[in-house]
């Protein structure tokens, strides 16, 4: 997978509000869905008829409480000093370069990505959008492009109507539950066709730039790769994606789901994010060498990853579940070593080409937010860049041999780290990690709640 900063010039363009009314009215588009990103990436916003919508453009009458991303992914709300008790209004402008159909209605809609501003035109700064922005507006002023390209795991599982029983694999074509490891097996794929078929004609009616599927190790387990492309974009992409996927396998009646891990004794799911930093002026890639040969900037890259990722990993493994994949044997990352060709690593830096040398953060999991991964991630290089930091030596061995976590192993580690990171915090914006951190902690006195199966089985009445 080249990593370059070629744009796909096979899309219909729209750029402005004239190309957007345009847009709507060739496709006689009759809705027009209008969504944001909260903290937990779920689409929030609001479903408007055109004619209400293409009226509303110029006098930006699209509002919504700014307390929305405050909202906990139970649909609770946090108490916040930051959101105050009065929740204002935010507006929605619509980004027109994000504007899609929706191809899974009879009825012709249109779904818009929207940036959530204050009155005076100035970002909100908890949006997790927002926040990408203002991480890239970083590399912009050095003369840095990022171009990244996610690889995002998901499961596909029977439906689940009582949450009280696990999950179970769905019955494929051949009328058996998939059970045993079939990493890139063509023919378990096949199991799931319509699905796949569907998906696949889903992302075309969107642009959305989708590349490899392959079968995983877990039981149904997939992997979807996206084409490298600016990270905003991609971002939007990775965020209607998972919408999408979840739509097409609800027409075959089973789910899709992106939880880092599903399923007992199955492999966690997760979101590997390959980047690179090219020149905004000439777009040669920032990470190599002439003759081919890591940079110092790449290794200071990579050094930031290394020394951030484990005060970022609530960004990145924001649920309480994210954490049973984190462990060891699993294909998951216990730690941030680095090293070339190495998938026991945390950071891998995959062969290639002088201008596709990137590095892959294999760390995330697949059920973070598209908007805030990407963001951190290149936060956290971005960091190790302007600091000129060092990396460990390369990891040439088996990763796993290290016993040692260097990664937390519970949400509230995360976050106890995430509070004291001065530096990620100032990138980010502290308003933003205030918010994130009293949302994740309402979250898990939500979990504490509840009182678990096991807990059930072994303490009922054994002590």
């Amino acid at each position: 997978m080249a990593m370059g900063s070629e744009e796909n010039e096979t899309k219909e363009t729209v750029n402005n509000e004239e190309d957007l009314i345009k847009w709507l009215r060739d496709r006689r588009i009759t809705e027009v869905e209008c969504m944001v990103s909260d903290m937990a990436g779920i689409a929030r916003g609001k479903i408007i008829p055109t004619r209400k919508f293409i009226a509303g453009l110029s006098d930006r009458s699209l509002k919504l409480p700014e307390s929305i991303f405050g909202q906990t992914v139970t649909g609770d709300y946090v108490d916040s000093d930051f959101l105050g008790d009065i929740e204002p209004d935010i507006i929605l402008d619509p980004d027109p370069t994000t504007v899609r159909v929706v191809p899974w209605y009879d009825e012709p809609t249109a779904q818009i990505i929207c940036d959530a501003n204050y009155r005076d035109g100035k970002p909100v700064p908890i949006a997790p959008r927002n926040v990408l922005k203002r991480v890239l507006a970083l590399f912009e002023e050095k003369g840095w492009a990022p171009v990244v390209a996610p690889e995002i795991e998901f499961y596909l599982a029977a439906k689940n109507i009582d949450p009280d029983y696990p999950l179970e694999p769905p019955v494929g074509a051949n009328g058996r539950q998939e059970t045993a490891r079939q990493s890139y097996g063509i023919d378990a794929v096949n199991e799931f066709d319509p699905i796949f078929e569907d998906m696949y004609d889903f992302c075309e009616a969107q642009d959305l730039d989708i590349d490899t599927l392959i079968h995983e190790s877990g039981a149904a387990q997939v992997e979807i790769n996206f084409d490298h492309g600016a990270p905003l974009d991609i971002a939007d992409q990775a965020f209607l994606f998972k919408r999408t996927m979840r739509q097409a396998a609800l027409r075959h009646g089973i789910y899709a789901t992106f939880m880092a891990k599903p399923y007992e004794g199955e492999p966690g799911s997760a979101m590997h994010i390959h980047q690179s930093i090219v020149s905004s002026g000439t777009g040669d890639n920032l990470f190599a060498t002439k003759q081919g040969k890591d940079t110092k900037l790449f290794l200071s890259y990579i050094a930031g990853l290394q020394k951030y990722l484990p005060d970022a990993m609530a960004l990145i493994a924001p649920n309480v579940n994210s954490y049973r994949r984190i462990v060891r044997d699993h294909a998951a990352p216990i730690n941030t070593h680095w090293g070339h060709e190495n998938r026991t690593v945390g950071l891998r830096v995959p062969e290639a080409k002088r201008q596709g040398r990137r590095i892959e953060n294999r760390v995330p999991g697949a059920d973070a937010n598209p908007y805030l991964a990407i963001a951190t991630s290149l936060a956290c290089g971005y960091i190790g860049m302007v600091n000129d930091l060092k990396p460990t030596k390369e990891m040439t061995g088996n990763a796993y041999d290290s016993k040692r976590y260097a990664l937390p192993r519970h949400l509230l580690d995360a976050l106890g780290n995430l509070r004291t990171a001065t530096e990620l915090k100032e990138v980010l914006g502290a308003d933003f990690v205030t918010l994130y951190m009293d949302v994740k902690l309402t979250e898990h006195e939500a979990y504490q709640q509840v009182i678990s199966a096991w807990e059930r089985e072994h303490l009922l009445l054994n002590v």
